[in-house]
């Protein structure tokens, strides 16, 4: 292997003082970038308050650097989607971006970990966003539906991301797979106080007989927002905010839904039935319908 590559795999030693001094720099300000939820908070339960908190602001960096990261993740994001993990390639991401292979291994050794920067910034992104969000109202319901409108925006807007997370979701290992599963438990979280909170300021009774449980309607809802890419059609389907608005009544209608037993209509079905039969005209259609089950009748048309 040339010299040059073995530098670009990471072998600082063979780097220029002066240049080795810029590449912990960089990654420094990467890290920094990419990890404003990870760097100082702890990983616990979340309340209503800690849903508002602002993270902690990254470190300034210029634009030049955000363009070219942002440039790097897309093209990364876009392989991984169409080939898969397994079938991308570090070559692909080169040929994609322009930017030379010997570059791309300097700051990425490996494609796990571009992988790990593609997650970790899709996610940090989304919370990020939803914090900001949530600290401009107070009303439970608003709130659920401020999620609901953050996440369907992103998964619209960012398609190729969202299956990057789905499909690759158990392929980083170890340090990386811990912190990514963090990541997604805090999301889980604020969901479930979200709604938590909507259920007591409502006085609803989720998981009291065969109501729905919070657990149930919490992942029901993120089944429904994280398949948008498999489906989702701005040709034909609404935008993001009515098909968020949409989604977010079809949700709170689930956890505010009447009471049902299982196997039985509806009152109000049950209601209509009663009706129908009450009337002269529906009486007539009964009458007919029995005349002509009937064995004597059955006899008559033989």
């Amino acid at each position: 292997m040339p010299d040059d590559c073995k530098a670009a795999r990471g072998h600082d030693d063979c780097l220029p003082k002066a240049e080795h001094k810029g590449k912990i720099e960089f990654e420094r300000t990467f890290e920094n970038c990419l990890s404003p939820l990870t760097a100082s908070r702890p990983a616990t339960s979340m309340s209503a308050a800690s849903t508002t908190r602002s993270p902690a602001s990254p470190a300034t960096h210029d634009t030049r650097f955000d363009r070219r990261l942002a440039e790097i993740l897309d093209c990364a994001t876009e392989i991984f989607a169409g080939k898969g993990y397994e079938g991308a390639s570090m070559r692909d991401l080169s040929r994609l971006s322009g930017i030379s292979l010997a570059g791309l291994y300097y700051y990425f050794e490996s494609k796990e970990k571009l992988l790990y920067f593609i997650q970790q910034h899709t996610f940090t992104t989304i919370i990020e966003r939803l914090r900001e969000r949530l600290a401009a109202s107070d009303n439970p319901e608003e709130r659920v539906r401020i999620f609901v409108n953050n996440h369907v925006e992103y998964a619209v807007a960012k398609t190729k991301a969202m299956k990057v997370l789905s499909h690759e979701d158990d392929v980083l290992k170890n340090g990386y797979g811990a912190e990514l599963a963090a990541i997604k438990r805090e999301y889980y979280r604020i969901c479930v106080t979200l709604v938590d909170d909507l259920v007591k300021a409502e006085g609803l009774e989720l998981g009291a007989c065969d109501r729905v449980g919070t657990r149930t309607a919490v992942m029901g809802l993120f089944g429904t927002m994280n398949w948008l890419y498999t489906w989702y059609n701005p040709r034909v389907d609404p935008d993001a905010q009515t098909l968020a608005r949409q989604i977010s009544d079809i949700f709170l209608q689930g956890v505010r839904g009447e009471k049902t037993t299982a196997g039985k209509p509806q009152s109000g079905a049950t209601h209509s039935i009663q009706a129908e039969q009450t009337t002269p005209h529906s009486k007539k259609k009964v009458l007919l319908r029995q005349q002509r089950s009937s064995p004597a009748s059955s006899k008559s048309r033989r």
